[in-house]
């Protein structure tokens, strides 16, 4: 009997990591996952990041329309055409069909800003934690440069085509072990790697390549592993602090690595 089951595609590693396949196609990949680790691995780090976007966005989402957005307006009619007859009528369709246009086209380009603005948070957040994972778990090669090494810096800054600078933690417990060079979508990025005597480590990760031009306070975000991240946009570079550590201790260390880089 010939073997009817459908590849394991990437689409199918995605799909499973969102949950959109049926009890019995996902059972079917999941099973051959188990010959598969890196896969497994991979489908495991995209519900993680999924996790993590929803905690973050979730709550705007289910928030309550303000109670002016549900006021319906009060009817003009009658007053439009009282006041001034069929020429303030005419006028007054005219101005309507013209704010009607422009409202249209503003509530458009609104829910477009507010797309662009996820996608480039998004475009932080998860880069930057499935790094953050990836590569926190290393023992041999945790970095691609170290720090002791002088072009670490003058390398990763000529990629990245911004001038780069590594914060110092050395007086809250952390020491800069190196960092590398990293794909994104739109170019190159940049992840440094601090740990302290603990063995905690810590990924300052940097991306230069963001289409928009915004600016963003911290915002935080969490997994369900207890990996915590502040992040932030500044025009087209962006920035996200990770670590599996107390909300406050992160926020504490984001402050410091934030006032060297705006130094």
């Amino acid at each position: 009997m010939s073997d009817q089951r459908q590849p394991v595609t990437e689409d199918a590693l995605h799909a499973l990591a969102d949950g959109r396949l049926d009890p019995a196609r996902a059972a079917e990949v999941a099973a051959a996952l188990t010959d598969r680790p890196e896969d497994a691995r991979r489908v495991a780090d995209y519900q993680r990041i999924n996790a993590a976007l929803h905690a973050q966005f979730d709550p705007v989402l289910a928030e309550a329309i303000p109670a002016r957005l549900r006021r319906r307006p009060k009817p003009r009619w009658t007053a439009l055409v009282l006041g001034g007859g069929w020429r303030s009528v005419a006028a007054g369709i005219a101005a309507a069909v013209l704010l009607l246009s422009v409202g249209g086209v503003g509530g458009w380009y609104a829910r477009d800003a507010a797309m662009a603005a996820r996608q480039e948070q998004a475009a932080i957040v998860r880069p930057a934690a499935l790094a953050h994972r990836i590569y926190v778990a290393e023992v041999r090669h945790p970095v691609e440069v170290r720090a002791e090494e002088e072009h670490l810096v003058r390398w990763l800054s000529s990629r990245l085509k911004i001038p780069l600078k590594t914060p110092k933690l050395d007086t809250a417990g952390f020491r800069l072990m190196g960092g590398r060079l990293l794909p994104t979508d739109r170019g190159n990025a940049a992840q440094f790697m601090y740990e302290d005597t603990q063995g905690r480590r810590l990924t300052l990760y940097i991306r230069s390549d963001l289409s928009g031009n915004r600016e963003t306070a911290f915002r935080y975000a969490q997994d369900d592993s207890g990996v915590g991240m502040f992040y932030w946009i500044d025009g087209a570079k962006g920035y996200a602090i990770t670590a599996q550590m107390p909300r406050a201790e992160l926020l504490d260390l984001s402050k410091k690595v934030y006032e060297q880089l705006e130094e």
